[in-house]
């Protein structure tokens, strides 16, 4: 691939306010356990957004790009690993909302680790938090046959991440049941919770 780039100072950015962009674009986190289809609504929200511009971003990108010295993520000593590649991702959704980008984050962002999108709030960023859960047996179905592992660890990795998304908390009002929905019916429930603001985190 070939890439066109000019290099101008004219686009140091003196239309930002307060370092932020007045057309800046939202960052929108689309989650949940594997199985719920947080991929495929993302992609269509991204490819349906309202704004001029959309990116869809898979966190899943950013930890295949590791090489050496790589930690399963799900393993409890991959934390720091883990946090060091979201640091790395967020840099990247900021910089595209900057530029007027509408974000559509795409991964297993639990509320254990909210800390990082929410201080994205504190520097003047729109950041929304939608969680996609199915019933435990319809999480099964989905995902079990699908992942990478063996079918054993694959039912015990799945069963985890969905206990982990069962009990949220304050965060239950972000959450939109995909047990009997449609993808085009989630998608439609993720959008009115962006329109509504029902999910902006704060």
């Amino acid at each position: 691939m070939v890439l066109y780039y000019t290099f101008s100072k004219k686009s140091s950015g003196k239309s930002e306010l307060g370092g932020i962009k007045m057309n800046q674009g939202r960052i929108i986190v689309i989650t949940g356990s594997p199985g719920t289809g947080k991929s495929t609504t993302a992609a269509l929200v991204a490819k349906e957004s309202d704004m001029d511009k959309s990116v869809h971003m898979h966190t899943d990108d950013f930890f295949h790009y590791l090489s050496k010295g790589a930690i399963p993520p799900h393993l409890p000593e991959s934390n720091e690993q883990n946090l060091v590649v979201i640091e790395a991702f967020l840099e990247a959704a900021k910089r595209y909302a900057r530029s007027g980008y509408d974000v559509i984050v795409d991964g297993i962002v639990g509320p254990w680790f909210l800390e990082p999108w929410r201080a994205l709030v504190r520097e003047n960023y729109e950041v929304h938090y939608i969680v996609l859960r199915a019933s435990k047996e319809e999480t099964l179905k989905r995902a079990v046959e699908r992942l990478k592992l063996d079918r054993k660890t694959n039912i015990e990795l799945v069963e985890t991440m969905w206990e982990q998304f069962c009990n949220l908390g304050i965060y239950e009002s972000n959450v939109v049941d995909t047990t009997t929905y449609s993808i085009q019916e989630t998608v439609s429930a993720v959008q009115e919770k962006i329109a509504s603001g029902a999910a902006l985190l704060s």
